[in-house]
């Protein structure tokens, strides 16, 4: 009893120490990445992309009403449900570790445990679950509205039952917890997948438990049924279900003339028929494995059954409805990431492979007015270079030249299954595995992307013991604070000096020597939910960020044998002392080694509790918009904040939305066909039958050389036309359009313009005649499709903007007439500024000075005490670029004095932090600009914050080279050389002596130092 009311008292302890910790340092509004979609799925119960988590939605609508009216607070309360089911996994793993060192201490359930055991068990569950609370990746997920959090919950559950399982198996009724277990894997397939990975770990615990003759071979082909049984679920009962379901409402609607799911929802009775009849069977013929198989597939399915959620919601219409799932068909591929395309495993194409013959797959359904319909064919392709277990094998983008550049490939080179295995072990599994690992319980130079290098300081680990000798730069270690200013950068410098992985590692062996059996389930759990993930993904190339949350399940294991560290340390110093003092000193030990180091190093790097970067730039997006505007975006994080601040808050409700990278579906071209929030339709005025899946989903260009630029509308018209004397036939005999000419223009109505206040009359006299530009692509998908409708039929009634952040492939050649006016571009049919290289650097300046000037939000900038990664290299340099330019146009268009108040309302509102060389080149033309301003004291801060960032990296580069180490930049070195010389003859322009000399004198010296690598470059 005594053991049992500490061991629930401590779980709890450790609970509150966790929700408090993740409390205190949560984001108070919305996260960068798939929060913002997160957070307004959640509170107006909409459809959030693939596929979907409909158990995460509702959680989160639950906590959304905390905030009792209050939508400025959703995310806070949001966050704060992350926040409690991460201290809960915590919770559980403090039970789960004291499990497993009670097994390993004592040799019966029933023995007697002695204080010193009870010391040594506790101990064990406060180190590791503390541990795992400070950890890098599972905090940074802990402090806003993702999945993961939900899902690391699951994980704990799944795997503290099992061990009650175990602990209680002989006892009747115990198999109620493997039927739990079947329900919480069922339900977290509406949070997200890994939870899955348990299952051979939980089989493996079966087996051990149940087997009589346990020996390897048996144990092997445990693990084996454990693997079948997780494809099982994946693939069966989660794929195959609604699949079939499919086909059973293809042949109702299309055959039988019923309305549409008719079929699925009978293919759904006969799965409950089955299910009934094999309980039923099992328990008449008294095959209690059996009924248990049919008990767990059935709770599974009750879990399982919240993506009902799905259609239902889908077919309400919501704002944000990702893919439209509203039949069965589209359910399928919503559920299964089709759209995201389908990565080789097990044998696949090299990258350099050419397509050698194409076949006809299974038919494409798409739902029509009252049948399903034909939508084409999947293409399957042969190749002429493949392999079995593909690694490197995507064609796409840069992937290519990567792939090379990894593995230092010459251009001509033909990649073997020797180069495949090298990218496999190097980049996929160290660089994008066991540097995570690292990370977490050795310790990490700084939170910058470190995907392309295994040298490089940015996103590397460290364990801090070597660091001293290294003469690391500021930027990475941190200087002191400068006063009334928050972060800077340095403060994620992160050295843990490996101690937690030596910890962990020493209660690994320690595992293994005492309770092989146990070691193997935390090490099949460990391997799980790590590298096969690895293998499974098989991770094309560079991703668009850190992949390390997708690896926390491993974490989670290793904070086990950390945990189990106490008790293995605990043995060697009781040769000296006595068991109890033994037990104390063990966990006083690994309490400080571990989640007290942890704790003390990572805060720094995880209180997001002052940041509202997020948030505010999102609003500074909407609030750059004229009204009623159209504004394009195309990434996560200048869409989905958007999306929160409209959706939740109702910021700008009159903007339109549209992401360019979903206005890819006809679904989504569909949406914008009707009215959003205070948004009418967007102009769009082709039918659903003009664009729908397997129509027009690429046009190709072919040059009929017309002389002239031809109005949009007859260009729109001529691709959309249904007559084949505007077609031309394919090889296959189906007849297609085609794009005749690049050369747009969309002639300009004065009076329109004026009318819809696209300009003032001031700016009349600046009005083109047409709009004329050049298309840039060889063809047009949906996206420009719908774009060219749209710029045919608005006759400039609508506002239309790209954000600032936009690809310049999206824009389609309209950079000429493209404006500044905040963080979006307008639209604007001035003359173009043939003078202006920057053709995306001009402004409509007076508007943009009021927006930014009166209107935006800088997102506690300057005051936060941690900013992210994308804080930092994202959009603090978006904002420095958005300050300069706007300072510019201001001295272009003859307005001096409000150009000098634009650049101290930079140094009012921003750090003084140089976050990379190309923030420091434009703030070297933001102090030249100052000095233009006759503004000396702000002129002369700048160039110094620059000059004590590139001395920094030269004085770093010196030390390098002197140690002939390979992460010697000669690029980085020239660059700043360069720098300071462009800073000399800024000051030397303007008379600043002083600051001259020294600028003079410290090139001279570095230009010594660095002759030999000057002179090659030269």
């Amino acid at each position: 009893m005594q053991y049992k009311k500490i061991n629930n008292l401590l779980g709890w302890l450790c609970f509150a120490i966790a929700s408090i910790t993740y409390i205190l340092t949560l984001e108070p509004s919305v996260s960068f990445w798939d929060c913002g979609e997160f957070i307004s799925c959640a509170y107006r119960l909409q459809v959030a992309h693939q596929p979907g988590y409909p158990v995460f939605a509702m959680l989160g609508k639950a906590f959304s009403l905390l905030s009792l009216g209050n939508n400025a607070k959703v995310p806070y309360f949001t966050n704060t449900g992350s926040a409690i089911a991460s201290g809960a996994t915590i919770m559980f793993l403090f039970w789960t570790i004291t499990a497993l060192a009670k097994k390993m201490l004592l040799n019966k359930a029933d023995e007697a445990i002695g204080q010193s055991r009870l010391i040594l068990i506790m101990g064990a569950g406060l180190v590791g679950a503390l541990a795992f609370t400070y950890t890098d990746t599972f905090w940074f997920s802990a402090v806003e509205t993702i999945v993961f959090a939900l899902s690391s919950l699951c994980t704990a559950v799944v795997f503290w039952a099992i061990l009650k399982w175990d602990a209680h198996a002989d006892e009747a009724g115990a198999d109620r917890w493997l039927i739990f277990i079947a329900y919480v894997i069922g339900l977290s397939i509406g949070i997200h997948l890994l939870n899955l990975l348990t299952i051979p770990a939980i089989a493996i615990v079966y087996y051990f438990r149940r087997h009589k003759n346990v020996h390897v071979g048996s144990a092997i082909g445990a693990v084996l049924i454990g693997v079948l049984i997780l494809v099982f679920v994946q693939y069966g009962i989660r794929g195959y279900t609604i699949e079939i379901a499919a086909y059973f409402d293809l042949f109702f609607v299309n055959t039988l003339g019923l309305g549409f799911w008719s079929g699925a929802f009978f293919f759904f009775l006969i799965i409950i028929a089955i299910l009934v009849a094999g309980i039923w069977y099992s328990i008449k013929y008294q095959k209690p494995i059996l009924n248990l198989a049919f008990i767990c597939i059935a709770f599974i399915y009750f879990g399982y059954s919240s993506f009902a959620y799905i259609p239902i919601r889908a077919t309400a219409n919501p704002d944000l409805n990702n893919s439209h799932p509203d039949n069965a068909f589209i359910l399928y591929g919503y559920l299964n990431r089709v759209q995201y395309g389908e990565n080789p495993l097990l044998f696949g194409q090299y990258f350099d492979a050419k397509v050698t013959d194409q076949t006809e797959g299974s038919t494409i359904y798409r739902k029509g007015k009252t049948k399903y319909e034909d939508a084409g064919k999947k293409q399957n392709y042969v190749y002429d270079h493949t392999t079995i277990l593909p690694r490197m094998y995507s064609n796409e983008g840069q992937d290519p030249q990567f792939y090379r550049q990894w593995l230092q490939m010459g251009e001509q080179d033909v990649p073997t299954f020797a180069d495949n295995m090298r990218w496999m072990f190097s980049w996929q599994i160290y660089q994008m595995y066991v540097r995570y690992f690292l990370w977490n319980f050795v310790g990490r130079y700084n939170d910058q992307d470190g995907q392309q290098s295994t040298t490089s300081i940015d996103g590397n680990w460290t364990s801090g013991i070597f660091d001293g000798s290294k003469h690391l730069p500021q930027s990475v270690v941190g200087g002191a604070p400068i006063p009334n200013q928050g972060v800077q950068l340095g403060n994620t410098y992160t050295p843990l000096y490996a101690l937690p992985l030596i910890i962990g590692l020493f209660g690994c062996v320690y595992h293994f020597q005492r309770k092989k059996r146990d070691a193997l389930v935390v090490l099949l759990l460990f391997f799980f939910t790590g590298i096969a993930i690895v293998l499974y993904v098989n991770q094309p190339s560079i991703q668009p960020r850190e992949r390390d949350y997708s690896y926390v399940g491993s974490f989670y294991a290793f904070a086990i044998w950390i945990g189990l560290g106490v008790i293995a340390l605990a043995e060697l110093i009781r040769i000296k002392v006595s068991p109890t003092g033994a037990a104390i000193g063990a966990t006083v030990i690994c309490l400080l080694g571990a989640p007290v180091l942890l704790a003390s190093k990572e805060w720094k790097d995880h209180d997001r509790s002052t940041k509202m970067t997020p948030h505010d730039m999102a609003y500074d997006y909407l609030i750059s918009c004229p009204p009623n505007a159209i504004l394009f975006t195309y990434g996560d994080n200048d869409t989905y904040s958007l999306w929160y601040d409209q959706e939740v808050e109702g910021i700008r409700p009159d903007v339109r939305i549209v992401n360019l990278s979903l206005f890819t579906g006809d679904w989504y071209i569909r949406q914008m066909q009707g009215k959003m929030n205070k948004s009418a339709p967007l102009p769009i005025t082709m039918p659903y039958d003009k664009y729908k899946e397997g129509v027009r989903d690429v046009i190709y260009f072919d040059d009929k050389k017309i002389p002239e630029p031809v109005e949009v509308k007859e260009i729109f018209d001529f691709v959309t036309s249904d007559n084949r004397a505007t077609q031309v036939q394919y090889q296959s005999g189906d007849w297609g359009n085609y794009l005749p000419t690049k050369n747009f223009k969309i002639t300009v109505n004065p009076d329109d313009v004026l009318n819809n206040h696209v300009i003032t009359p001031e700016q009349k006299d600046r009005l083109a005649p047409a709009v004329v530009w050049k298309y840039t692509s060889n063809y047009i998908t949906k996206e420009n499709l719908a774009m060219l409708d749209i710029l045919a039929h608005n006759n400039w009634v609508r506002p239309i903007c790209f954000t600032t952040t936009i690809g310049q492939e999206n824009l389609i050649g309209l950079q000429p007439y493209l404006y500044k006016e905040g963080f979006t571009y307008h639209l604007i049919p001035f003359k173009p500024d043939t003078t202006t290289k920057d053709q995306l650097g001009k402004t409509n300046s007076l508007i943009m000075y009021d927006n930014m000037m009166n209107k935006f939000k800088y997102g506690k900038f300057k005051t936060a005490k941690y900013l992210d990664h994308e804080s930092t290299t994202m959009f603090y340099p978006v904002m420095l670029s958005t300050f300069l330019d706007l300072a510019q146009g201001l001295i272009k268009d003859g307005h001096p004095d409000m150009a000098l108040k634009v650049l101290h309302k930079y140094d009012e509102e921003m750090p003084d932090i140089n976050p990379g060389l190309e923030v420091a080149d434009r703030k070297i033309f933001m102090a030249k600009t100052a000095y233009q301003l006759h503004d000396v004291i702000l002129g002369k801060k700048f160039v110094n914050s620059v000059d004590d960032y590139v001395t920094d990296q030269l004085d770093y580069n010196y030390n390098l080279m002197k140690n002939n180490s390979g992460e010697f930049s000669p690029q980085t070195v020239q660059y700043c050389i360069s720098f300071i010389s462009g800073m000399a003859d800024v000051t030397d322009e303007n008379h600043q002596t002083a600051l001259n000399s020294k600028l003079k004198a410290q090139m001279k010296d570095y230009e010594t130092k660095f002759a030999a690598i000057l002179q090659r470059g030269q």
